[in-house]
């Protein structure tokens, strides 16, 4: 009789445990903070576990970069970082804010010469998050050219790490100082500064990659390692990595040789977390002629990789992002085709790469002014981002708990 009750006893959690993680995850929606016509949210959680939302605010020719801290489910007033009428506001290369012990630090993209992409990184610092410093470039090439997608991470000693890609072999001067012809490949380079923005090292990183996909990077307990997207000879553009340990750069190696030969740019950027023992990297490939979003786990810090996972195929947009979650998991987020518009998704995948749930988040614009989606998480809350399309555009964020 023992036998029999134990026996039930252990069918009947494993019920409750099928139930729990089948049932529909509690999402809540947030009255958001931005006021404005608001557009390319971007999420950050401390290592505190401070959570906060930047974005940019738009009211006729002037752009306002703002932030909020998200505090027992409500956002806080908005504070103003910094603003300018001369700013690239692109729906791909977007603003960031991180924040550090004491201390947060965050960038745009501010208008060099009359060129398209001619534009300049921007970073700010703060002690407090209500004065802001004065802004600085991480890059010191003065060639009016691209610089963007920018990844930021604190670091300790008031110092943070900045990787960007770096246009400044694209364009080369003339001797007469004012005329440029286009002659090399985009670059990705990297840097440490303090928090008065002066450098404490600098390092190119790649010198030919892909020029407009966003650029991710995570804190290990070895030093940063960033993600992107590489730029072949032979035009295959396939995602990247490389890794700070022990004062030197590791050499790129490809997270999956994917061999995706594309005579462009995607505009379409990799992402990147740690959690556990795990370093987890999402990304959007249509190599084959067949777009899908793949997910990769690696168990040694990006030395090797398991065989990627495909979480969506065929009708996938990419702009993917992902966050760590409990006990080892992961929280991703990637777009897929709905007739004329787009479904949000997402993922909690387990530590072996396998799928355990897999929601529609929402539906959104399929148009390149809803953005890119973004992610952070705190515990077992996930937090998410989006900008909403209509005659004024807006910021829509949730919460979301799985368990």
């Amino acid at each position: 009789m023992r036998k029999a009750n134990v026996l039930f006893c252990l069918l009947f959690w494993v019920c409750l445990s099928c139930q729990r993680n089948t049932s529909e995850p509690e999402i809540n929606y947030l009255t958001s903070p931005a006021e404005k016509s608001s557009e390319l949210p971007n999420l950050f959680t401390s290592k505190s576990g401070e959570i906060y939302l930047s974005w940019v605010e738009t009211s006729g020719e002037e752009s306002e970069l703002r932030y909020s801290q998200l505090i027992d489910q409500e956002w806080t007033a908005s504070m103003q970082i910094s603003a300018g009428d001369n700013w690239f506001v692109n729906w791909a290369d977007f603003p960031s804010l991180i924040a550090g012990d004491d201390f947060m630090a965050a960038h745009w993209l501010q208008k060099s010469a009359e060129g398209t992409y001619d534009y300049d990184v921007n970073i700010s610092t703060s002690r407090q998050g209500k004065e802001w410093s004065s802004a600085f470039l991480p890059h010191q090439d003065g060639i009016q050219a691209e610089h963007g997608f920018v990844s930021m991470l604190p670091m300790e000693n008031e110092q943070f790490f900045v990787t960007w890609l770096d246009g400044r072999n694209t364009k080369t001067t003339h001797t007469d100082h004012q005329s440029m012809e286009h002659t090399g490949a985009m670059t990705l380079r990297a840097g440490i500064f303090d928090l008065d923005g002066h450098e404490i090292n600098s390092w190119e990183l790649d010198d030919r990659t892909c020029d407009c996909c966003q650029t991710a990077a995570a804190m290990s307990t070895k030093g940063p390692i960033v993600v992107y997207r590489d730029r072949s000879e032979s035009e295959i553009r396939d995602i990247y990595l490389t890794k700070y340990e022990e004062g030197n750069w590791t050499s790129p190696i490809p997270v999956a040789n994917d061999l995706w030969e594309i005579a462009g740019c995607p505009v379409n950027g990799p992402d990147i977390a740690i959690s556990g023992q795990n370093l987890a990297v999402i990304w959007y490939s249509a190599s084959g002629n067949t777009p899908k979003v793949q997910f990769a786990i690696s168990e040694d810090l990006g030395d090797s990789f398991q065989p990627p996972v495909t979480l969506g195929e065929g009708n996938t947009l990419g702009r993917v992002g992902i966050s760590p979650y409990t006990d080892g998991r992961f929280v991703v987020t990637w777009m897929e085709s709905k007739n004329e518009n787009a479904l949000i998704k997402m993922a909690l995948i387990n530590h072996d790469g396998s799928v355990e749930r897999k929601i529609d988040l929402a539906e959104t614009s399929m148009e390149r002014a809803s953005g890119f989606p973004s992610i952070t998480t705190k515990d077992s809350k996930v937090i998410a981002a989006w900008t909403v399309n209509g005659e004024k555009n807006s910021i829509q964020t949730v919460t979301v708990e799985f368990e």
